[in-house]
């Protein structure tokens, strides 16, 4: 009988100096621990710090890797944000090296010291949000907007974090507005916190532990839709459970969530909308699917052994 007990999932990060010339041998031991304890997930390894999401068979087994990954870096105890699934949202586990641990193309932008008072509780964000003449601004890219945001959220349209810069440079928001920036667990906004302030914004104010932490405590409230999630999941409702809606387009690799059967080997799959008006993508399952019925449009193919979500 197949084990229904949801597997435990826990996204977390610490920006603390971590010397250079130890990174190899933090990474492997990282790495070798979390294979040992059969946990599965992905940890973006940096000079600057450590950014994750990592998932295991109970939360003792992800809080005793957490543990041990803490007291070899000399890091404080990580306060993680918890969510849960029915399916491994990974498929192993993995520590990655790369230049910052959030990808803002300035590794010389640092977050703000720890406690600092630009952070808002869910509380403190919805009586600013509500009572308040404020700009809101969701620091996530545009296909992570386009399925959940906030209300009175300002879209910057952005590809990925590393234009954020450019868009706070060309906005037309006053300087001493008050801003209120918020992303999925809170990572984006440590840096473009301080990325605003250096541009001269005087006022801006994070959502502290981001999207993940608000719907912990205020489910359908002022976050309308869905989170995205960089996993399997591809996004978590309301009451941080793997979405029903969504799942990833075979095209693009975006949200999707609009049926088709594909023209070519009636698999039945989702694909997103944008994806769909596109003539060398619509009602076809896979890039496979795609190209042989665009060579061949009568002739059938065997059925793809589509995995995404949700079909």
């Amino acid at each position: 009988m197949k084990n229904q007990t949801p597997k435990q999932i826990a996204a977390f990060y610490h920006f603390q100096s971590v010397p250079a010339d130890q990174l190899d041998s933090l990474n492997e031991k990282l790495e070798k621990r979390g294979e040992e304890m059969g946990l599965r997930g992905l940890v973006i390894f940096a000079t600057e710090g450590v950014n994750g999401t990592i998932s295991g068979e109970s939360r003792e087994s992800v809080l005793a890797w957490l543990k041990f990954a803490s007291e070899l870096l000399g890091f404080p105890e990580f306060q993680p944000k918890w969510s849960e699934a029915p399916e491994w949202p990974f498929k192993r586990f993995g520590v990655r090296q790369r230049p910052e641990i959030v990808t803002l193309g300035k590794p010389e932008v640092q977050p703000l010291p720890p406690r600092s008072k630009t952070h808002l509780s869910p509380t403190e964000w919805d009586n600013a949000l509500e009572n308040e003449d404020v700009v809101v601004i969701d620091t996530r890219n545009w296909y992570e907007y386009k399925i959940g945001t906030f209300k009175k959220a300002l879209d910057p349209k952005i590809e990925e974090f590393s234009e954020f810069s450019d868009y706070v440079a060309k906005a037309d928001i006053p300087k001493q507005k008050k801003v209120l920036i918020f992303c999925t667990g809170g990572i984006r906004c440590e840096k473009a916190i301080v990325e605003m302030n250096n541009q001269g914004f005087e006022n801006v104010y994070q959502l502290d532990g981001g999207i993940l932490n608000y719907l912990a405590e205020k489910p359908n409230k002022n976050f309308d839709g869905e989170c995205f999630v960089f996993d399997t999941r591809v996004a978590v409702d309301q009451n941080l459970q793997p979405t029903k809606q969504y799942g990833l387009c075979p095209h693009c690799g975006q949200p999707a969530d609009k049926p088709i059967e594909c023209l070519r080997c009636d698999t039945n799959t989702l694909i997103c909308t944008s994806c769909s008006e596109l003539e060398e993508a619509k009602n076809t399952c896979s890039k496979n699917c795609a190209h042989h019925y665009r060579v061949a449009p009568g002739k059938k193919g065997k059925p793809q052994a589509v995995t995404y979500k949700n079909v």
